[in-house]
């Protein structure tokens, strides 16, 4: 592989919205430019077979516990 793409799912999305569900957030060891905010799957998986890169989706963050 000659690099990875990281993304993410987009945090604001309604069910049965049919707008593109999800963000790069980098690229590594890729000469990518990139020139939208939001991305369909079927893209990022075009967009990875196209640079040989490696597609990654970043873990989910959970709620940290507050202690008052």
């Amino acid at each position: 592989m000659s690099g990875k793409i990281f993304y993410r799912e987009r945090r604001k999305i309604k069910d049965g919205e049919k707008k593109p569900r999800f963000r790069i957030v980098g690229a590594y060891d890729c000469n990518l430019k990139i020139y939208m905010d939001h991305f369909r799957m079927s893209e990022l998986e075009h967009i990875s077979r196209e640079t040989g890169a490696e597609l990654i989706q970043l873990e989910k963050g959970g709620k940290k516990d507050k202690k008052k």
